[in-house]
């Protein structure tokens, strides 16, 4: 049996083909099922997340092809257009990749954390499905070891990449205490979506999202207790804000200077903080003139998501060499846990063969046979039973010159040093 990683993510494969290959919640559970009930396949779990679908298995050494035949039929999906997309990793480059994968090193965005989150979702429903046994539980528990190490030892986590944060992340210089401020969004599209949330998880209560529709507007503040306006209502907004960040897709500034001027008068020159993401820009360059108004476009904003992705690549750096480590481990405990299987296997034979032995033994006490030589006959059967097949191992080793081997049967079977019988 082997371990094996199989699947496609977003390097790999388009947006449609990842839609068409990702499993719902609804499915997942018959998914296991049949998956788990394939001939070839022992143990299995399945990630599935809009940027990948991967299917860890113990398996044969033929099932791979076996799987992806399956991943294709479920889908409904031809197994020649699958296999284009399709990556897969043996054993230890399994391992590998799970890890890497559950601290953010092979997502999209480099260090995200919610793959961790989405990966224990992944183990906990393959637990449901009884797809699990020792050799993915061991898997698992030892990436989610390696992954909380990389969290707390490594800064992959701890630096925005998105504009979005890095939006939130420059007003957080400015305003220490975010509760107290208010915002100002403009627009309602994903990045204004993403700030919302970010700020909202930030501290700040009072959040108004300007849009040229306000139904929209509404959907995306109204679970974050805040406001919806429509643009017209902009200039009596900016008399309150804090914080205004901007991303339509306007042709034309949508904040002039007249308008930011009027505003800071009456709000007796506090500071405002305003971020213009869109281009064409939203904010007049012009506005960046005014005193108590800092200004700051997407390229700043690069700047500070480029100086962070240089921070993250060296934690990236960092955690290459913790999941070395965890590899390691695993790799560790799993041949203690395959030694242990073999002795047990060995044991279960050395019983068999003593109870065989001590029945024949007692039967012919039964028969009234002499006791000195049932005892004789007994020690004389169990040793030529127990050392027959080693015999007969140790005899073909010779004859083909397997070294290794005999170096092996002497330290298994003669090192006086593990030797406990005396």
């Amino acid at each position: 049996m082997t371990l094996l990683a199989l699947g496609i993510n977003h390097r790999t494969a388009t947006v449609e083909v990842r839609e068409q290959v990702a499993f719902s919640p609804t499915q997942l559970e018959a998914a296991l099922a049949e998956l788990r009930a394939l001939p070839e396949v022992r143990e299995a779990a399945v990630l599935s997340t809009c940027n990948r679908t991967e299917l860890y298995c113990v398996t044969e050494a033929v099932g791979e092809r076996e799987i992806l035949d399956w991943l294709g039929r479920f889908h409904g999906l031809k197994v020649e257009d699958l296999s284009r997309c399709a990556y897969h990793f043996h054993e230890n480059e399994a391992a590998r990749h799970l890890m890497r994968v559950a601290v953010g090193l092979d997502s999209m965005v480099l260090g995200e954390p919610q793959i961790l989150g989405q990966l224990k979702e992944a183990y906990q429903a393959a637990r449901r499905s009884h797809g699990l046994g020792g050799e993915l539980e061991c898997l698992f528990q030892n990436t989610f070891a390696v992954a909380k190490q990389v969290r707390t030892e490594t800064g992959i986590g701890r630096n925005p990449v998105s504009v979005a944060y890095a939006a939130v992340s420059l007003a957080s210089r400015i305003f220490g205490d975010f509760t107290r401020s208010r915002a100002l969004l403009i627009g309602a599209g994903e990045t204004i979506e993403l700030v919302a949330r970010h700020l909202h998880e930030a501290g700040v209560r009072q959040l108004t999202v300007a849009n040229r529709t306000r139904e929209r507007a509404e959907a995306l503040s109204g679970p974050l207790g805040g406001k919806a306006i429509t643009l017209d209502a902009i200039p009596e907004a900016l008399v309150e804000a804090d914080i205004v960040i901007s991303s339509t897709a306007a042709p034309l500034p949508i904040l002039g200077k007249g308008m930011v001027e009027r505003a800071l008068k009456k709000r007796r020159h506090r500071p405002v903080f305003m971020v213009d993401i869109a281009v064409p820009r939203d904010i007049e360059p012009e506005v960046g003139e005014l005193s108590d108004v800092f200004l700051y476009t997407v390229d700043d904003l690069q700047e500070v998501i480029e100086e962070n992705r240089r921070h993250r690549q060296v934690a990236a750096d960092q955690a290459e060499s913790l999941i070395e480590h965890g590899v390691g481990n695993w790799q560790h405990e799993r041949r203690i846990r395959s030694g242990g299987e073999l002795i047990r296997d060995v044991r279960a034979r050395g019983e068999a063969m003593r109870d065989l032995s001590e029945q024949q033994a007692m039967a012919r006490l039964a028969r009234g046979e002499d006791p000195e030589l049932v005892i004789r006959r007994l020690a004389h059967q169990l040793t030529n039973r127990l050392m027959h097949r080693p015999t007969v191992a140790m005899r073909e080793a010779a004859s083909r010159d397997r070294r290794d081997l005999l170096e092996a049967a002497t330290a298994l079977l003669l090192d006086e040093s593990t030797d406990h019988s005396r």
